[in-house]
């Protein structure tokens, strides 16, 4: 039995992404994944304007009359979401934490996916693999993807990324729509993740703290590695220190776009800040963005 807090949280997340799927996300989601290819639907006549590299000639011969094949999109994807669920996750100075707006980011596109008929599956990762639900479509088991992401209590509180898309690559043999959603505080992953940009179409989706960018004047502050647990006492009120700290932080984001640049993978960062959905703008502009690029 599912505590009444995570049964509410739950809910809230289903109306909440639901509405932005409904009002604002579809369109955007369905412009960019436009699925295998094209399918045979049926045989029509010729009209003004039709391509004469579709006329069926065996029909037009038999007809007397020119006569065209019709082809509709071939919909159905699959769609994996591959959660990072490491300590550093918990970490947040807004009004949520990396991990809620993870599992709401999750939600908003398994309801997007879903819509389109397509199917999602989910893979929750520390440095192992700590669930695996298989692709399926349906509401009911897309809420059972967002109750995985927010009742999980990860065996651990590492992050190793390679593992898990070396996991997802034995696991997935068909062409699929991979969302890999972290904080990417971890090194190591490149040659895995060119492996599965080759193999699927594969977003990064990098969710980040403004804490974890710059630091306040706040005097003594404790600083713990939320994955390694040690802990540091740092006098914030250095100006220096505040400034090597922001340096640090941009020259290892600025080095990241440029990997997953050179990678040819598609990123977006979401910021958390005070808003309801701060992931919502950033998402469409990368979806926009997407969608210009393979146009």
């Amino acid at each position: 039995m599912l505590p009444k807090e995570i049964l509410k949280k739950i809910r809230r997340i289903e109306i909440q992404t639901r509405n932005l799927v409904n009002d604002v996300f579809s369109g955007e989601y369905h412009s960019v994944f436009k699925g295998r290819g094209m399918e045979f639907s049926e045989v029509r006549e010729y009209q003004r304007g039709d391509s004469v590299r579709t006329i069926d000639w065996n029909v037009t011969a038999r007809m007397g009359r020119p006569f065209v094949k019709k082809f509709v999109e071939e919909r159905e994807l699959t769609v994996m979401l591959m959660v990072d669920a490491s300590a550093s996750g918990e970490f947040g100075t807004c009004r949520k934490t990396k991990r809620e707006i993870a599992a709401e980011i999750c939600a908003l596109l398994a309801f997007s996916a879903i819509k389109n008929n397509d199917r999602v599956g989910l893979i929750i990762f520390t440095d192992q693999v700590e669930r695996f639900v298989a692709p399926k479509k349906g509401s009911k088991h897309v809420l059972r993807v967002i109750r995985e992401l927010l009742y999980c209590r990860p065996q651990s509180r590492g992050t190793d990324i390679a593992a898990a898309l070396e996991y997802l690559n034995r696991l997935t043999r068909r062409k699929a729509v991979v969302f890999l959603i972290s904080d990417f505080l971890s090194s190591g992953y490149e040659r895995a993740l060119r492996v599965v940009n080759k193999r699927h179409d594969l977003a990064a989706i990098l969710i980040t703290d403004p804490r974890e960018l710059s630091l306040p004047e706040v005097g003594y502050l404790e600083l713990e590695d939320a994955e390694t647990g040690e802990q540091i006492l740092q006098d914030t009120s250095d100006r220096s220190f505040r400034q090597s700290f922001a340096t640090m932080t941009s020259q290892l984001a600025e080095e990241r776009t440029r990997r997953f640049a050179a990678m040819n993978v598609d990123s977006v960062t979401i910021t958390l800040d005070m808003t309801e959905e701060p992931y919502l703008a950033p998402l469409i502009q990368f979806f926009k963005m997407r969608a210009k690029k393979f146009r």
